[in-house]
This record gives structure tokens, C-alpha cells and sequence, in this order.
């Protein structure tokens, strides 16, 4: 302060200086709260505040750039300031790789091996050994393989800061959770044909801060009718989410066959809905104010409404409603006004009222789908395996707006940077923008 400065003008000059700090704290927040950080995005629910973003490309148009990724992964893009990072392996399984894309120009500006596997699981064709989605905060990568590694990466210079290789799973049919951050916690779901749980560890350092068993137990019976270990019964892809409900905050963990709430915290399981109906539930929850949707899995899955809150078993009490009819197995869902928007992964788009679970509309689009939708200004894009992305309004009647294709079909979910989609397809990430 220059000390010339009458008292009149250091009160002046205090309070500008506090609003000065206050705006840059809020713009600072704002920017925070939209970086595409992790799978699905700012909330994890697939939903963009974004100005504005294409609604036509193909391979001729409206392609800012293209950048073939090496191997084979289904990760979704996340973005940490100005870099794109996604994850790649092997078709064997045994080199797993994280790499760092230019978001300016497509240019790989790191490409590294972080594991080398000498004997990997099986995973299902279908599957990759790099399923998982990274996640990110203002410094560091997260990235994992499931049981294979998981590492810390500085995101900066891509120096390892810390990995694990030590948690036990037999992913029976591959990896596919993605981790999320909670505070100072990397949270992670494991669930195998050996063990299922759920797992914190501390950021910084790696270390375990809790690890909770999962409470009930299904398994596949043998041809005798006796239960035996392996199996899909006791198989999870589901990413977790940390949602407050009443001022609580609740970590949402999808195992096979049930949904927990638990104390993100400590790890302590608060209650928890068990469905017999589906297994290998793959979907991320999707919430509203007061409640949770999820989708029980694949063979016959439902698609569930729960109320959080109670203690133990809460099925009987707070499941508001089911809903059979064309729910999806791998695609999450959108909420958007009351509505909830889904497509199965057999190419049908249905709308739900959120509060009864009966179907506004349901209609079929074509293709085949596991990446999960993207919401932005009333529109919903979906992006199919065939390499297809379909928009359709966010609305109580069902209609197209948009038809878009590009070479190569898509696995990974989308990400958003500024005014730009960046798709990745099975063999290239691409940044889709207006010119």
C-alpha cells in the first residue's frame, strides 16, 4: 500500500482489493467446477454448462484435429488445463500405457509405459485392459488398470509420484470402474469373482485410508447346484459417485446385485438396496435432490428409483419404483428436468418421468451403444459403436436433430473443453469444434 494513501483510501483500496479476490475466487471456481476432470464430467453426470458446441462434423468437417492413439483402450478422455489424457494397452494386456494429447493442436506430448504385466488376466474381447477412466485434479493424473496398477502421476512432467500394484482382484472379465476423488481420497470400486470392495487411499501418498467388504455375497452355482467362486453374479464395472443428501454426503458404490451407501470418509456402509434382478452392473448413479437411479445390470436388468437414507437393508422401504422395459447395461443415464434419458444398448432411446418411472416415450435409433450420453442446452448426444452420434432433444416428445459420423465407432464416453467435444473412437481421439 503506498503510504501516502489517506484512511479514506485504504478503506477504498480494502474493500476493492476483497471484491477483487472474491470475483477471482468465484471465476477461479467456476472454471474449476467445468473442467471435464473425470468420467462424465464436472458432476459425473454427463451434463455440460458449455457455451456452445457443434451439432455437425464428420471426417471432412468441423474437425479441428485427429490424432490416432496406439493399442487398444476404451478410457474415456479426461482434461487437465491444456492436456487430454487417455489410457492404452496392448491387445495382450501386458504393456499398459497412459498418454497426454495437446488439447490446442492434437499433439501427443507424453506417451508412457506405466506397467508391464508378465502373465495378464483374462479379459473379454469385448473389454479392454484399459477400460478405466483417468481422473484428475489441478497437478496430478490418477490413473488405473484395476488390479494390474494403479499410479499418481505428475501432470506437469508425467513423473510417477506413486503406484500400486498390490490389490487383489480377479477381474474375471476385465477392468472397467473408473476411480473418482473425494477431498484428499482416491475411491475406487473392486469387484471380482475373488474379492469385492471398495477401496480409499490416500492421494498423496497411495497409502489405503479404508477398505470396506462388500456386505452380501451372490455366486454362481456349479452343474450340481452348488456355489462356486468365479462368476459374473459376484462382477462389477460401476464407477462410485459422492452425492449430499440432506447435508450428508453419501458415497453411491454399485456392486453386483446391490446398491450401498456409505460414508466416503471412514467407509462405513450406511444402508444399501440388494436386487436380485441383473448382475455386472456397469452404469454410474444418477442423481436428483432427493433421489437415485441406477440400472441392476445385465440378463434381464432393471432400472431402479431409490430414496436415499435409512440403515441396512433398505429395499422394501425406500425403492420408489422399477422400471423393465429397454433399460440399458452399460450406457448411464441423463436427468434433466424431472425426466430421466437413457439409451439401451440395442440402439432404444427411451424418456422416463423421474417420479413415477412410467415412459413418456420410447423409440428406437439404430446402432449399438456403451459409451454414455452427453447433455448440453436440451440436447442429448448419443454416441453409437458403429461411429454414429445421434442428437435428440431433451424433451416430452421425441425427435432428431442431428446425425453426425465419423470412421470409427466409439467405446469412451465424451469430454468437453471450452466449445469443443473431444471423441474418442476405438482407433483415434479427435476434437470436434465449430470452425
Amino acid at each position: 500500500m503506498n503510504p501516502s494513501m489517506k484512511p479514506g483510501d485504504c478503506l477504498k483500496f480494502s474493500l476493492c482489493y476483497c471484491l477483487l479476490i472474491w470475483v477471482t475466487s468465484v471465476f477461479s471456481d467456476r472454471l474449476t467446477a467445468e473442467s471435464w476432470n473425470q468420467f462424465r464430467g464436472p458432476t459425473g453426470q454427463g451434463i455440460t454448462s458449455a457455451k456452445s458446441l457443434p451439432t455437425q462434423w464428420n471426417e471432412q468437417h468441423n474437425v479441428a484435429w485427429k490424432t490416432p492413439i496406439h493399442d487398444r483402450g476404451w478410457s474415456s478422455p479426461v482434461i487437465q488445463k491444456d492436456k487430454v489424457w487417455v489410457t492404452t494397452a496392448s491387445e495382450d494386456g501386458k504393456n499398459l500405457f497412459a498418454i497426454a494429447i495437446d488439447a490446442s493442436s492434437g499433439a501427443i506430448l507424453m506417451d508412457q509405459q506405466l506397467f508391464t504385466i508378465d502373465a495378464p488376466q483374462f479379459a473379454h474381447k469385448f473389454n479392454s485392459y484399459a477400460s478405466p477412466t483417468p481422473v484428475v485434479d489441478n497437478r496430478h493424473v490418477f490413473i488405473t488398470f484395476g488390479s494390474p496398477g494403479t499410479a499418481c502421476l505428475d501432470g506437469e512432467t508425467g513423473k510417477v509420484i506413486w503406484e500400486r500394484d498390490d490389490i487383489e482382484c480377479n477381474h474375471f472379465r476385465g477392468a472397467g470402474s473408473s476411480p473418482i476423488l473425494y477431498n484428499n481420497l482416491l475411491i475406487m470400486n473392486f469387484d471380482g469373482s475373488d474379492h469385492q470392495f471398495t477401496i480409499a487411499l490416500d492421494k498423496a501418498t497411495g497409502e489405503t485410508r479404508w477398505r470396506t467388504q462388500r456386505s452380501i455375497d451372490y455366486m454362481d452355482l456349479d452343474a450340481n447346484g452348488k456355489p462356486e467362486a468365479d462368476g459374473d453374479w459376484r462382477k462389477g464395472f460401476s464407477t462410485p459417485h459422492v452425492a449430499v443428501f440432506n447435508g450428508i454426503p453419501t458415497l453411491l458404490s454399485i456392486g453386483s446385485k446391490a446398491l450401498y451407501g456409505y460414508n466416503p470418509i471412514t467407509g462405513n456402509e450406511l444402508w444399501r438396496t440388494e436386487s436380485r434382478i441383473g448382475h455386472s452392473a456397469s452404469t454410474r448413479p444418477t442423481v436428483s435432490n432427493d433421489s437415485i437411479y441406477y440400472c441392476t445390470g445385465f440378463s434381464k436388468g432393471e432400472l431402479w428409483a431409490v430414496q436415499p437414507g435409512g440403515k441396512g437393508n433398505v429395499t422394501d422401504t425406500h425403492v420408489s419404483w422399477r422400471l423393465k422395459r429397454s433399460v440399458p447395461n452399460k450406457p448411464s443415464l441423463i436427468f434433466n428436468d424431472d425426466k430421466i434419458y437413457m439409451i439401451h444398448d440395442g440402439g432404444v432411446a427411451s424418456c422416463i418421468d423421474a417420479h413415477s418411472g412410467n415412459p413418456i416415450w420410447q423409440e428406437r435409433v439404430g446402432g449399438n451403444y456403451s459409451a454414455s450420453p452427453l447433455l448440453w442446452n436440451n440436447l442429448i448426444y448419443l454416441f453409437s459403436e458403429e461411429g454414429k452420434t445421434t442428437i435428440i432433444k431433451a424433451s416430452e416428445t421425441f425427435e432428431i436433430v442431428g446425425i453426425n459420423e465419423l470412421g470409427s465407432g466409439f467405446m469412451a464416453s465424451p469430454a468437453v473443453i471450452d466449445q469443443a467435444l473431444i471423441l474418442r473412437s476405438k482407433t483415434h481421439l479427435y476434437r470436434i469444434q465449430d470452425k
